[in-house]
């Protein structure tokens, strides 16, 4: 049961930081974006 508990809170954190990174990538896509589109202005 221990090893089940385990497992289960470390999948649970893989979760969270594969959850983060991809909320870093769309926030630096939209920054992107708006520096790009201030450029064409």
């Amino acid at each position: 049961m221990r090893i089940l508990i385990a497992m289960l809170a470390m999948a649970g954190l893989a979760a969270c930081e594969t959850a983060e990174g991809f909320g870093r990538d769309v926030s630096n896509l939209g920054n992107e974006i708006t520096e790009e589109s201030q450029e064409a202005q």
